[in-house]
């Protein structure tokens, strides 16, 4: 197996944070950005490497000499520039970019805190790369580790209670911000995750039997119907259902605004809430006096007394986080330092095979049963020596299996 000898892990990418939805929109990658993506990275002789883009996040989690390698990947596949990135992207480099790995995949990052959809973005981008030939066992390990804290994180705190994503908050929006919701014509326009989860908890928060959906593919919001008790109407439709509408969710993944000021006729009050990124709701509405325009940025704004409930279990999180992480990062030593243990157990082992044999020939009454213990204790003593000290060498593992393959003179197989 390959040793990533010069190469180094890093977790590239930018977030609500500090980039706005525009930019966040700028970077985002859809299912066929993402195997382009990945199909460039195997031209570029990257040899891991996983994707995850989400409304809140857009981020490379790879191997590569330099971190530019993967920035450039990124924004050769986006509408983003390197400067733009730039100014709100983060990047981490080895241990600093496994913990952030389990910081996002534990909900500890999200938007909304306890938010958990991000985890399921991670496992397919997981499956993704592993099609392509891009995940290495490095990788594919420290992924099932963070899905392993994930899954513990939320059995054993309420990290994950309440109000857990996007969806939920829009709906809390919409019942905290109008009257007589069940009343109400509200239309979701995208059928995607968001959309999806958003129309489940509309159905079932807001005690309202006339809850439209229309979607680009009709089969595609048949099934949701089929679901729940929700009308579908077809896209030729949309204006004539957004003007009969009071309450309008876009939950679409579209590159260009679907829903303009043009399109509105009507004189009735109206809530938009835009779900999208990119923004799929042009800015322009705002110039109409009846209509409200809310975004996802300003709803995960919103703070609540559940969102202040979770804050108390960010440390049982953070300590369950740092146990897995442990276990990851000895697993990682140990594999790294492994090949040069067996090496020098090889080597003394031949070095005491070489000395019984000159012994056997000298001595009469040698005493070969009770020398072969002594001299394997004694090389099981000095191989648990070196074995300690790479282990609680953190800063200088690499020179010091150097040191010892030079002192032993060992050719040895790298395993990592």
């Amino acid at each position: 197996m390959q040793h990533y000898k010069s190469k180094f892990f890093y977790a590239i990418g930018l977030s609500y944070k500090k980039a706005d939805a525009e930019v966040r929109g700028l970077f985002s990658l859809n299912e066929v950005a993402k195997k382009q993506l990945l199909l460039d990275a195997k031209k570029t002789g990257i040899e891991s490497l996983i994707v995850v883009s989400t409304c809140n996040r857009t981020e490379l989690y790879g191997f590569a000499e330099h971190p530019y390698q993967l920035i450039h990947l990124l924004c050769n596949n986006t509408n983003g520039t390197v400067e733009s990135f730039q100014e709100v992207a983060y990047i981490y480099k080895n241990k600093e970019a496994i913990s952030h790995l389990f910081k996002v995949g534990s909900g500890l990052d999200s938007q909304i805190l306890g938010d958990f959809e991000i985890i399921s973005q991670l496992k397919s981008g997981a499956r993704l790369s592993k099609s392509f030939g891009l995940l290495n066992s490095y990788l594919e390990r420290l992924v099932n580790c963070v899905i392993q804290a994930s899954k513990r994180i939320k059995t054993e705190t309420e990290l994950s209670s309440g109000a857990t994503s996007v969806s939920f908050a829009s709906v809390q929006y919409i019942m905290n911000n109008i009257k007589a919701v069940s009343e109400k014509n509200i239309l979701l326009f995208g059928t995607g995750k968001i959309g999806r989860n958003t129309c489940e908890n509309l159905v079932k928060h807001t005690k309202n039997s006339h809850i439209t959906i229309i979607n680009r593919t009709k089969t595609k919001a048949e099934e949701i119907a089929g679901k729940f008790n929700v009308i579908v109407k077809d896209f030729s439709d949309l204006e004539t259902e957004v003007n009969q509408a009071d309450i309008l969710i876009v939950a679409t993944g579209a590159k260009q605004p679907t829903i303009e000021k043009s399109m509105l006729s009507t004189g009735k009050p109206l809530l938009i809430l835009d779900l999208s990124i990119p923004k799929n709701v042009k800015i322009d509405v705002h110039d109409l006096s009846n209509v409200k325009l809310v975004h996802l940025d300003d709803l995960a704004k919103i703070t609540d007394d559940t969102l202040e409930k979770r804050k108390v279990f960010i440390p049982i999180a953070e300590t369950i986080i740092e146990d897995i992480k442990t276990e990851f990062l000895t697993w990682l030593d140990t594999r790294k330092f492994a090949p040069t243990i067996q090496a020098i157990k090889l080597k003394l082992n031949d070095l005491k095979n070489s000395e019984i044999s000159n012994q056997r020939k000298k001595l009469s009454d040698f005493n070969e049963v009770q020398a072969e213990l002594i001299s394997n204790n004694i090389i099981q003593k000095i191989t648990n020596h070196f074995a300690h000290h790479l282990k609680t060498d953190d800063l200088s593992t690499d020179e010091s299996l150097e040191l010892i393959k030079k002192v032993f003179q060992l050719e040895t197989t790298s395993n990592v």
